[in-house]
């Protein structure tokens, strides 16, 4: 069974993060402005639940969460030396395709070959030792290409990776169930970040985000695919669980881009995608986050939120 850790097991010197955050943001920033929209409108991922109702068992799974743990934003310039997040890179219909190894997760993976820049950025940098999620979105073809462990060969004529999924970015279509995915849950990644151009530039997040917990059970609501678990608690999360923030809560003293993110919460909530630490949220790294801002997310505990009702837990393999 895949057990995910969400964490970032590397050192840099603090200019060498900083450089490597310039590379990432001058690939990325070519093509800011043109992210296609990612899924059609009534795909989960983009679904309005702050009318959803209250989860049967909200308390219990919030307790198991941590009710006193804040929020923590996984995300921003630089940590340890690397950019902060799980990167991402926009590429054209001309980029070539390179071919694709997957060691651990071959049969659950979608077969190479890829449009993968010999540069792409790599979640923790080009040492790091954690996930090293590549996730690559081809805006002419409309398609989403995600890797975990992700190795570049050869200059990055070729690559290896545990595990690999294509999405069709107009399409609603899961992974077969009990398949992982590049994330843990079976999940697209890209469609749970908390991205620059959404919070400040727009202005507005419209879909779900993406967070850890550092327990789950052996279980999964969809969208979710997959469970990372042995444990049949059934107080732990599942996979794909849907928490949002309370209608009631007050977010008049955050600043205007926390705002933003807090807001999101509100209407399209947050889903639980790996394991990891608790209350960690996904985004992806840009030198122009304020760290010091994101940081007021730590005050937004999980008592704050409620679980929401989106489907029954899936628990046993066929």
């Amino acid at each position: 069974m895949k057990r995910h850790c969400a964490c970032r097991l590397f050192k840099l010197s603090r200019s060498a993060g900083f450089a490597l955050a310039g590379l990432w943001f001058g690939r990325a920033a070519t093509l800011a402005q043109e992210v296609p929209p990612i899924f059609p409108p009534d795909n989960p991922w983009n679904a309005d639940v702050s009318a959803y109702p209250v989860h049967e068992n909200s308390a219990d799974f919030l307790a198991s969460i941590g009710l006193d743990r804040g929020l923590h934003p996984d995300f921003g310039t630089v940590w340890n030396g690397a950019p902060n997040g799980i990167p991402y890179v926009l590429v054209r219909d001309e980029q070539p395709e390179v071919r694709i190894r997957f060691r651990a997760y071959g049969d659950e993976s979608d077969p190479g070959p890829y449009p993968v820049p010999p540069d792409a950025p790599i979640e923790g940098g080009p040492d790091g030792n954690g996930d090293r999620h590549v996730l690559v979105i081809d805006v002419d073809n409309l398609k989403l290409y995600e890797m975990y462990r992700a190795f570049p060969r050869r200059g990055g004529q070729k690559w290896r990776a545990d595990c690999g999924a294509v999405w069709d970015l107009t399409s609603n279509d899961l992974r077969p169930f009990f398949w992982t995915s590049a994330d843990a849950a079976g999940l697209p990644i890209f469609a749970g970040l908390v991205r620059y151009d959404e919070v400040v530039e727009k202005g507005a997040i419209t879909h779900a985000l993406r967070f850890t917990v550092s327990r789950s059970q052996r279980g999964f609501i969809l969208p979710a695919t997959h469970f990372a678990s042995t444990s049949r608690d059934p107080d732990l999360p599942p996979m794909g669980l849907r928490l949002r923030l309370s209608s009631d809560f007050d977010i008049s003293g955050f600043s205007p881009n926390v705002q933003v993110i807090l807001r999101a919460l509100k209407t399209y909530g947050m889903m639980v995608a790996d394991n990891g630490s608790d209350g960690y949220i996904s985004g992806a790294p840009d030198p122009r986050w304020d760290d010091d801002e994101l940081r007021e997310l730590g005050r937004v505990r999980i008592r704050d939120f409620e679980v929401v009702y989106t489907g029954d837990v899936i628990t046993d393999e066929p």
